[in-house]
């Protein structure tokens, strides 16, 4: 009984936490948004009902400063304005997962935040969707034009960025701890979670 009840307790505290964490940005006024001039655009998108209580948060995340591009909850997509070049996207919830990318200017990119099961929570992958039609997640397919149509567009919030700068040093534990296994990946395992240049529209 006692088991059960500390049980209760701390799944309630692990739903309070992400609840504060996972706050709704609010919804874009833009939803047709375009790359900015000398900018690449990439968009992530979730659309599965796995882990639908728990919020991701998305980063842009090189071996320097991370910055935070937003939270994406079902249903939402967030768009980033993003320098050329090369690029390590990062998402969290209960683990962090990282995404390569090489960006060209004037095109817009997508990746998609998938969920799996995780210990107490759902966990999240970043998947490139691929301009391939033979990709897994391809550009081409029938589900990709089912996920643009069925998600709108949201941006950060001042709540969404308080939350980020409250939990900043977990965020960068968390990320730390994950690049130790993301580094050690074997590169035909990585390049399968990799945006290329030519995946651009």
């Amino acid at each position: 009984m006692i088991r059960m009840l500390r049980y209760a307790l701390l799944s309630l505290l692990l739903v309070s936490t992400f609840a504060v964490a996972g706050e709704t940005g609010k919804r874009s006024d833009n939803q047709d948004p375009k790359p900015e001039p000398g900018k690449a655009l990439i968009v992530f998108v979730r659309v599965s009902a796995g882990g639908a209580l728990i919020s991701s948060s998305v980063y842009d995340a090189p071996d320097g400063e991370t910055k935070f591009i937003g939270i994406v909850q079902r249903g939402n997509k967030v768009a980033y304005q993003a320098e050329p070049g090369p690029h390590r996207f990062m998402v969290i919830a209960e683990n962090a997962d990282f995404m390569d990318a090489t960006l060209e200017a004037g095109k817009t990119y997508y990746a998609l935040i998938s969920p799996r099961m995780g210990v107490w929570k759902a966990r999240f992958s970043l998947l490139p969707i691929h301009n391939d039609p033979a990709a897994d997640e391809s550009l081409q397919s029938n589900d990709f034009k089912k996920w643009m149509g069925k998600t709108s567009f949201f941006e950060a919030t001042e709540s969404n960025l308080a939350w980020y700068e409250a939990n900043k040093a977990s965020v960068e534990e968390k990320k730390a701890d994950y690049l130790k296994k993301w580094n050690v990946m074997l590169p035909q395992d990585k390049i399968l979670l990799t945006l290329k240049a030519e995946d651009g529209v």
